[in-house]
């Protein structure tokens, strides 16, 4: 399901019937760059067929998927042929391009590249997990989730309203105690990498990777203002994540006793084939359990969005029985 991901809260929304929202997003489908366009997003199928649906539902949980394709030309290429063009014309005109005129001239410069430009193409996996109140995209980038976060509120309908997850106590605050406690919070185990680094101008950083963190260095480096932006953790044996102080999930995995449980090859993991179904069980399963463990550790939702949990999840009851039936959006009637 992701590698990455960051957590949003549905502060509202009243979620509509499936085969609602596969017309919505059918209305947005991915398409290629144009020759002379830079960027393109839409909604491409999550099981990976061609022509299949745009929003999928597996045991309630609703699946999308977003494909993204750039196209840029390297920035060298652009400099020398910029400074070309430029001597060419002061040459010419005795006067060299400036301020606006040299704005438009690269602008102009680039547009004309284009063409020739390579795409590169990026999925971004979303699941919104409407009983529970919170939607996941697969990107630790808060830039990137944002903008698709954006497309989602445009797009879904129902009155969606999103905000990122917060907690009453910061993942780096938490972090820095639990190293100089040496001691994971409950149900958890702190792993063998982590990131410190000093809040200040110089940024002095300080990394683990591979290596022991119940030493006394460690704790030292805490003591000496240095705060962790990334600790890795497993949860309860199964699940393990590097949490950012961002609280971004990065180098999420299931472990083997999860699949192995599961009677699943972990050589298949992540397949767009005949196992989505039990892929998105397997992981939603895991992470919808382990998701408000993590909340817990964290001192639990920050005020003012636990006093939105109520709204949230009243929407979410509301349009069960439309978004929440797992049922393929073509079969819907």
């Amino acid at each position: 399901m992701f590698k990455n991901a960051l957590v949003y809260r549905i502060e509202h929304w009243t979620p509509p019937a499936l085969g609602d929202i596969e017309e919505r997003l059918a209305r947005e489908p991915f398409v290629e760059c144009g020759a002379t366009q830079p960027e393109s997003a839409g909604w491409i199928a999550p099981r990976g067929q061609q022509h299949g649906a745009l929003a999928e539902s597996v045991g309630g949980q609703l699946v999308l998927e977003l494909c993204t394709e750039t196209k840029s030309v390297p920035g060298g290429v652009v400099k020398a042929q910029l400074q070309a063009r430029l001597d060419q014309i002061e040459q010419e005109t005795g006067r060299r391009p400036r301020g606006k005129a040299l704005r438009e001239l690269k602008e102009a410069l680039v547009h004309s590249l284009l063409p020739r430009a390579f795409p590169k193409r990026s999925g971004t996996r979303v699941w919104v997990d409407a009983e529970a109140g919170v939607v996941w995209v697969g990107v630790a980038n808060a830039r990137r989730a944002d903008a698709v976060v954006t497309r989602l509120v445009e797009q879904l309908g129902g009155g969606l309203k999103l905000a990122q997850v917060q907690t009453a106590v910061s993942p780096a605050r938490a972090m820095a105690q639990w190293l100089l406690d040496q001691e994971a919070p409950s149900g958890f185990s702190i792993d063998r990498d982590c990131e410190l680094k000093q809040p200040d101008s110089e940024k002095a950083t300080v990394r683990y990777a591979r290596h022991t963190l119940d030493i006394d260095e460690v704790g030292e480096h805490v003591r000496q203002g240095k705060l962790p932006t990334q600790l890795a953790l497993t949860w309860a044996g199964r699940v393990s994540f590097v949490l950012t102080e961002g609280l971004a999930l990065k180098r999420i995995e299931l472990l083997d006793v999860v699949l192995e449980g599961a009677g699943v090859d972990a050589s298949s993991r992540g397949s767009r084939d005949e196992g989505f179904d039990a892929d998105v069980a397997i992981a939603t399963g895991e992470l919808r359990r382990m998701l408000p463990a993590l909340i817990e550790a964290l001192g639990g939702f920050e005020q003012r969005q636990a006093a939105a949990a109520p709204a949230a999840a009243a929407g979410a009851d509301a349009g069960a029985a439309g978004a929440g039936a797992p049922r393929h959006p073509s079969a819907a009637g």
